[in-house]
Parts: structure tokens; C-alpha cells; sequence
């Protein structure tokens, strides 16, 4: 029955919004920790690739990898786990290719979007709660 309630909503796709702006938060600021790492290269996970696996969960449930709620959409490892060598940076005179500049913002982009969508599952909750308090006892 929860599987059923919680599976029709947007709960799971924003559920996996947070969990990924979380994942992508940690190598982000791994980056930032290796700024003067000589030869680092930046890594991130491709919020495209991201994207487009969220959007088939949502447009084919009933076929889609993602289907089954009790996995959640956590099916989709190859977009949460892949993570990328970003090498369209500008590569410094010691190896590296972290611009302070290009981090902060990719941070802020994904602190927006992981606010955006604990925010929107928040409403959700709230929603609910309001109709299990109005529902009439049975």
C-alpha cells in the first residue's frame, strides 16, 4: 500500500534528485580540497546523463529499470556511480585542471538543486499530512 501511495507521487524522483546532488556535492568538494594537488584532475558526475535517467523512470515506470519503489530509482547506479574526468578545464603549468572559479559555481548549481528538491518533497510530506488529517476516521 505505502509502495502504491508513495510510488504514484514525485516523492521518489526528487528522493533520487537529493541523493545525487548529495553524491555529486562530495566529489565537488573534492575538487576543492585538491586545488593545489599537482596533476588532479577534476571529477563529476554528469548531471545530463543524470537527467536523462530520471526522465525515462518518470515517463516509463512500468518498464523502466526504476519501476520497483522498494529499490527506489537507486537503480540507475550507472548515472549515480559514473563518475566523469571533466577535461574541458584549462590545464595549469603544474598538471592540474581545478579552477577555483568553475567549482564554486558547479557547488552553488548543486546546492540550488538539492535545496530545490528537499524543498519539494517537504511540500509533498506536508500535503499528505493535511489529508490524513482531514481524511474522516474510520
Amino acid at each position: 500500500m505505502w509502495n502504491t501511495i508513495f510510488g504514484s507521487s514525485t516523492l521518489p524522483a526528487l528522493e533520487q534528485s537529493a541523493i545525487f546532488a548529495q553524491k555529486r556535492h562530495m566529489l565537488l568538494a573534492s575538487n576543492l580540497a585538491n586545488l593545489d594537488t599537482p596533476d588532479y584532475q577534476t571529477r563529476d558526475l554528469s548531471v545530463t546523463d543524470f537527467q536523462a535517467a530520471l526522465k525515462e523512470a518518470i515517463e516509463q515506470p512500468s518498464t523502466s529499470r526504476y519501476a520497483n519503489h522498494s529499490d527506489g530509482l537507486a537503480g540507475q547506479q550507472p548515472a549515480l556511480d559514473k563518475v566523469r574526468d571533466v577535461s574541458k578545464q584549462i590545464l595549469f603549468h603544474d598538471g592540474s585542471d581545478v579552477s577555483l572559479e568553475e567549482q564554486v559555481t558547479q557547488i552553488s548549481k548543486n546546492q540550488f538543486m538539492h535545496q530545490m528538491a528537499v524543498t519539494l518533497m517537504r511540500s509533498q510530506y506536508q500535503n499528505m499530512l493535511v489529508a490524513i488529517r482531514e481524511s474522516p476516521s474510520v
